[in-house]
Formats: structure tokens, sequence, C-alpha cells
């Protein structure tokens, strides 16, 4: 949540009554924006002190996947660190993996928490901590392979971590559920618990699934927003949707809307590095007002940014609720 200080936001148009409206200034970090970068996208943003800091996903000119800080005073601008995040084990020795995209950037109980994919024999779950943003400590890894999408809860629950997944393959992932797991010292985790199935009752997410941000927690639940992806001629198309879960048990969906929030169509959107993609990973909220700015990776290319409001996605998840549970009628 955003407190004593002002977040980015614009009103929505006039003319629209959609639940997610996108930035008009979109998008928000472009192509080549450091020496030796090609593109950043599927980024990570929180309130830090005055402003904001954020944790990228920076990819060079080998198309090799790295970790980078960016700063900024208004969440729009950002000055882009001119070299990797270096990790240090637990020991205090140098460690640093040798691929890491997709990351998420959640706080808890005053500390920092960087979710990522990471290699170890395959892709799965990287995880580590700071507290000043100058020295970051790696923890285990969470999983086994193959797994992808971490997501901490900003909050513990019934004293544990929580921690949302999508168990994979060493492939494409040419499927995906949405899992629960707990932890109550972040090395040992257990308690896994089905969430969400691909498909429900929208083909836009038939494909597979997965979480975005870390979960906003509302007065009756915890407000979720997600990619699915659904496979068509053209190729895969990467959407968002919104969910709610329970509060105390986290792996009960409580509502989950049959309709996209939001999918590719701006340009920015459709044509990339990799097209038609739109993959959630940050949100800033103000607490006192609601407002939400939700971050997103675009095209596999640029960082891009959206606004709505709680109030708008909790109303749209409740009256556009699919039915809940596996529906294997789809012809999947």
């Amino acid at each position: 949540m955003i407190k004593d200080i002002r977040m980015p936001w614009e009103d929505r148009p006039k003319e629209s009554s959609e639940v997610v409206w996108r930035y008009s200034g979109n998008p928000i970090i472009k192509r080549n924006p450091v020496k030796g970068i090609a593109r950043i996208f599927n980024s990570a943003v929180v309130q830090y002190k005055d402003g904001f800091i954020g944790v990228f996903r920076a990819e060079t000119t080998a198309i090799l996947p790295h970790l980078r800080l960016g700063y900024s005073k208004d969440a729009i601008n950002w000055e882009i660190a001119d070299k990797p995040i270096d990790f240090i084990d637990e020991s205090g020795k140098p460690w640093n993996p040798y691929y890491a995209y997709d990351p998420r950037l959640v706080l808890v109980d005053d500390v920092y928490y960087i979710i990522w994919c990471t290699n170890f024999y395959g892709p799965t779950i990287g995880l580590a901590k700071t507290t000043d943003f100058k020295t970051f400590t790696r923890l285990e890894n969470p999983f086994l392979p193959f797994n992808r999408n971490g997501v901490l809860f900003p909050r513990k629950v019934n004293n544990e971590f929580l921690m949302l997944s999508r168990v994979s393959d060493n492939g494409h992932t040419p499927f995906g559920d949405i899992f629960l797991s707990a932890s109550k010292d972040l090395a040992y985790w257990g308690k896994h618990r089905h969430v969400m199935t691909k498909g429900g009752s929208g083909w836009w997410q038939s494909l597979k699934i997965g979480g975005g941000p870390a979960p906003i927690e509302i007065d009756d639940g915890w407000l979720v927003l997600y990619h699915g992806v659904t496979n068509t001629c053209n190729g895969y198309v990467y959407s968002m949707g919104v969910a709610i879960l329970d509060k105390e048990e986290p792996s009960k969906v409580l509502y989950r809307a049959r309709d996209y929030v939001l999918t590719p169509e701006k340009e920015y959107e459709t044509t990339g590095f990799v097209n038609n993609v739109i993959f959630p990973c940050a949100t800033l909220v103000d607490e006192k007002t609601g407002k939400v700015a939700i971050y997103y990776g675009a095209a596999d290319t640029y960082v891009a940014l959206a606004f709505s409001t709680i109030d708008l996605l909790v109303e749209f998840a409740k009256n556009n609720n699919e039915k809940v549970g596996d529906d294997d009628s789809l012809g999947r």
C-alpha cells in the first residue's frame, strides 16, 4: 500500500467503461533503454522511502535475462542501474544466477523479497531478500524444478509465508495451474494446495495461467491479478484476469471473472519480440483512495502501465463471476 506519497495516476477516460485503462504515455520503458540492454519488461515496482524502486527483467543483446535495479521519483520515469544485481548467499559468499527473469518484489514484515524464475537444472523459483537494496541475500530455492511465476503474499497468514506458483515443464509450459505453498521459515515449503485451473469459462486462459503481482488484501479476501494464455492460429496470446481468494484459506477461490480485464490491443502489446503479450508483475495501491497502478510487460519488449481501482476490480470479479471449480467441457 502507498503511504504519504503520490503514486502515478490517470483518471479513466470519460467515454470509457473499462475496468482497467492504459496510461496515455505508454510504454514507460522502451527498447534499448541503457547500453547493452535490448529490452526491459516483466518487472516489479514498490514504494521505497520518498520514491520508488524496481527490480527489472533486463535482457542483454545476447538475449540473456538478468535482474537490475531501477530508481524513480514518480514511478514512470526510471533510471536503470548500469550493472546486474549482485547477490550473496547466506554465508556471505558471492552468488549469481546464470539467468533470472520475471521478478516480483514484495514487502513482508519490513523485509523486501525478490522472487524470480532462476536456473536450477531447469527453471524454478529463486528467492532473495534485502532491507536496503544494497545487500541482496539469496535464500534457498523454494521448490524443485520445474516451476515458474512465484508470487509471495504481502503478509503471513496463520503465521506462515504463502506463495503462489505454477508447476511447469522444462519447455514453454504447454500446461499450467496455480498452486499455493506455505512455509514458516522460507526454507521448507509444504501444505501445497491447488488454487485455480487453466481454462475456466473463458478460452482466453485455456492453455495456462500464472500469478501476477502480489495479492492485494481487501475486506473480504485477497484480490489477485493473473495472466492467462490461449493458443491461437497465430500463436500464444497473454491477457490479464482477476479473481478473489479467501482471506484465511487463500487456496479457496471465492470469485473468478469469466472475462479478461486487459488483452493485447495496442501496437506496443501486439508487436514486439514476442507478439501479443500482457504480463502483469506489480501493483501500487493507494490505501486511502483504492487507486491501483498496474505494471505489466508488453510484447516481451516494453514496460507499460495501466490503472484501475479496488472497487472496480472487486465488482468485476463478483459480477462477471464464472462457476468456480474445474470444468473440462471446453475440449481442452
